[in-house]
């Protein structure tokens, strides 16, 4: 017999403390905690929340941009790692699944970074972290493009949980290898984007691609977007004094829960700080898909064939072999999907 969970689900809208790893990472453990003390058993936090989103690509030149990436890559964080290890503990303590996104270092490279979302099981085991795909326009000049290996669902006890940073949720196939794979429960971290043109709404635009998503596939999706702090804009505006103005526009944040059928379920957020609600009842993805279920009987797939490449990619491969010819044994498993963070 086919039973699907009913849960609480959480989504937090705020701002990290800019460019504070640490002090973020306490952020995060409190408001799981906040969230499961109300009954959420799946909180959702905004895109590189550990611990700081690259405004200054938008507002300055590459020039002056470059010492402010150089303190992004300093406060960024290596997976696995203690910052995201305290994070899990407090997964684990709370009994809740976590989305985070952080800004992730690679260990081979100090300066390179990958706009990374870890989800976490209420166990305190991480179960994936998905690099993002393509950083957007001015995102390039932080940020490495990710691969596929972490662009998958899991297995959680809130359901099939997938996630994707920001402009991916405008990527119709990154969205449908994740409906393909039975997603039944997606997170869309955003960030506040008021450089945006004057005319553009940036809230109403999150909240159109979380509603396609949802319409399309007959899931619900977790909106968690972050918004812009007077620290951040005083930073700024130290090195750019422009930036305080561009900075402060407001209708750029949206955070908020949306069902199966397109709509939001509740209050969302618009600008303001907090963490939005929703109780969620996975059986209602069932019924719309009698109309639509475009990874099963409303497709074609003698005419469609989507593939994806999901082996990690890296600089190099190393092929060793002992003095006397023997290939090398194979290297221990990674523990970063696999070890608990108990």
């Amino acid at each position: 017999m086919l039973d699907l969970p009913k849960f609480r689900a959480a989504a937090v809208q705020a701002a990290p403390v800019f460019l504070d790893t640490d002090a973020t990472v306490n952020m995060v453990c409190a408001l799981i905690e906040e969230a499961a003390g109300n009954g959420a058993r799946l909180v959702a936090f905004p895109e590189v929340f550990v611990s700081a989103y690259p405004y200054w690509n938008w507002v300055m030149t590459p020039v002056e941009g470059s010492p402010w990436f150089e303190k992004l890559v300093r406060s960024a964080i290596e997976i696995p790692g203690p910052e995201i290890s305290k994070i899990a503990q407090s997964a684990a303590r709370h009994k809740i699944n976590v989305v985070v996104g952080v800004n992730e270092r690679s260990r081979y490279g100090i300066g390179t970074v990958y706009n990374t979302l870890v989800t976490i099981g209420d166990d305190g085991r991480i179960l994936g972290c998905h690099r993002k795909l393509v950083p957007t326009w001015a995102e390039k000049l932080t940020w490495a493009p990710g691969d596929a290996s972490g662009l998958r669902v899991h297995g959680t006890t809130v359901g099939p949980l997938g996630a994707l940073a920001c402009g991916e949720n405008t990527n119709t196939l990154a969205r449908f290898a994740l409906l393909a794979q039975g997603e039944l429960v997606h997170v869309a971290s955003y960030i506040a984007l008021p450089v945006a043109p004057a005319d553009y709404d940036m809230a109403e635009a999150i909240k159109l691609r979380a509603a396609a998503h949802s319409f399309e596939g007959k899931v619900f999706t977790i909106v968690s977007c972050s918004t812009i702090s007077e620290d951040m804009i005083t930073a700024l505006s130290a090195t750019h004094p422009a930036a305080r103005d561009l900075l402060m526009r407001r209708s750029s944040a949206f955070s908020g829960i949306i069902g199966p059928d397109g709509r939001v379920i509740g209050e969302p957020l618009i600008d303001v700080e907090g963490i939005v609600y929703a109780d969620i009842d996975l059986s209602r993805c069932i019924q719309p898909r009698q109309m639509h279920d475009i990874t099963g009987h409303y497709n074609r797939f003698d005419v469609f064939d989507l593939r994806v490449n999901r082996r990690p990619l890296q600089a190099s491969r190393f092929d060793d072999a002992d003095d006397d010819g023997t290939p090398a044994a194979p290297p221990a498993p990674s523990p970063k999907f696999t070890e608990s963070a108990k």
